[in-house]
């Protein structure tokens, strides 16, 4: 019931490529922005001053190369970076700079390890802006992360907290992510949830890529409890059905089928969630609660929209509920269906005991005695017993005793079938008696005694 770790590792992913995306190009614009221009009011796009750290001539080849890598003309950038870096006399701004955007071409055209070189090196230079040392550290470390390369990630973040003892909430959710990758779940908490924790500090509510980080550690820690302390945080900020579903799981893995019970119930019926997939699981729950009936009528409903499968499996938990239920009548169709499918001895005797429950006598020792001869019967000792009662409610008291004979053989039903046995001899006797003859006697010989017995009392 709970989301794929791989699923949410492609879209941290994917969102990391489109904050680098879009960190890359603040800081193209950043390239613009830093470098101050006085216009004449007269002539509003006449650039007239530029600062000491980069001359006009380098301001407009890069405003060239810029219009060129948004155009998608990568080629043609990179050969005029090339030629830019050739200038003689550059200062070591318009170097960061000119290596600024050389990264940012090698981004767009996803050649992610020469970008990457490109900011090392734009970092090895002097007397970096700290601006722009931090910016290129963060995006180099994502970098990292998006070439799947999560050590040298964490390399990177450390470089950065050196800069910025406390950065952006966004750095500890990379951290946490990267050694999430790696697996390392224990350490990837902690940054994740001063993360999640910087956000709620500011007011913000936090990302749900980043709640979903936290509870996929949880899990794979099986820290059920704070799991569903993230779940809970989910639903509240970002209420969906799939978020509940995963909390009747965790409900589950805790022990609290009741609330599972709660959750996955309101779900279903409000149609929320897959009935070919949880019907099972929640007549599952109805029966686990004392819900009989509940699951019985949930199973024939869903059986008839062929939600789910008439198999052997399903069809016996549909009899057990109706078992349970004390609807012995309602219990025997799919067990007898189940029985004739499964070829299994035990579904005989399950069967057997229904019909004993209705006094049908004669389909319960068929039914016991088949299931006898097939085998699997988890407990031959009790099939015996339940063959021996219903032949004996049939007046079959030889066969019944012989029933009861074999189960006095299993020391657990010694006892019992003892006794089972007495009472067989006992009605045995009686039997025998009622049906003896008496001798027929001439009236003579009748005459005879009945004046010996007047003489006797005179």
């Amino acid at each position: 019931m709970i989301n794929s770790p791989l699923t949410l590792a492609n879209f941290t992913r994917a969102l990391a490529r489109r904050s680098l995306s879009a960190l890359l190009i603040g800081l193209l614009c950043a390239l613009i922005t830093t470098t101050t221009f006085a216009q004449s009011s007269a002539k509003k796009e006449q650039k007239t001053k530029v600062t000491v750290a980069m001359s006009q001539e380098v301001y407009d080849r890069l405003e060239e190369i810029q219009a060129l890598v948004e155009a998608s003309d990568i080629n043609g950038a990179i050969a005029k970076i090339r030629t830019l870096q050739e200038k003689k006399k550059l200062s070591p701004y318009e170097k960061a700079q000119i290596w600024n955007i050389t990264a940012y071409a090698y981004y767009v055209q996803e050649n992610y390890k020469k970008a990457i070189s490109a900011y090392e090196s734009l970092l090895a230079l002097p007397d970096l802006p700290e601006a722009l040392e931090q910016t290129s550290l963060k995006t180099m470390a994502q970098l990292h992360f998006t070439t799947e390369d999560y050590k040298k990630t964490l390399v990177t973040l450390r470089r950065l907290r050196a800069v910025v003892p406390s950065p952006a909430a966004d750095v500890y959710n990379l951290e946490g992510s990267a050694y999430y990758q790696m697996e390392d779940f224990k350490k990837a908490i902690p940054p994740l949830k001063k993360a999640i924790d910087m956000y709620m500090d500011q007011g913000r509510t936090p990302k749900e890529s980043w709640l979903l980080l936290l509870r996929f550690c949880y899990y794979e820690l099986k820290d059920y409890p704070n799991m569903l302390k993230t779940l809970e945080q989910l639903i509240e900020t970002y209420p969906k059905d799939s978020y509940v579903l995963n909390l009747a799981g965790v409900y589950s893995e805790l022990g609290d089928t009741k609330k599972q019970l709660v959750l996955t119930e309101s779900l279903f019926e409000k149609g929320y969630i897959d009935k070919k997939k949880h019907a099972v699981n929640l007549a599952n729950l109805y029966l686990m609660h004392e819900l009989p009936i509940k699951a019985a009528e949930l199973l024939e409903t869903e059986m008839k929209a062929n939600n789910v499968d008439e198999s052997v499996r399903n069809l016996r938990l549909l009899s057990q509920a109706w078992y349970s239920a004390r609807e012995d009548k309602k219990a025997i169709p799919p067990l007898k269906r189940a029985a004739a499918v499964g070829n299994d001895g035990e579904l005989y005797i399950r069967l057997a005991q229904s019909y004993i429950n209705l006094e049908q006598w004669n389909n319960a020792a068929d039914s016991a005695k088949k299931g006898l001869a097939i085998g699997g019967v988890k407990r031959k000792d009790t099939a015996n017993i339940m063959y021996g009662m219903a032949l004996f409610n049939q007046k079959k008291l030889e066969q019944s005793k012989r029933a009861f004979q074999a189960a006095g053989k299993d020391k657990r039903s010694k006892r019992a079938a003892g006794q089972w046995i007495k009472y067989v001899d006992s009605e045995i006797r009686r039997r025998d008696m009622l049906e003896q003859k008496l001798p027929e006697m001439k009236a003579r010989e009748i005459d005879d005694i009945l004046k010996a017995n007047q003489v006797s009392s005179e």
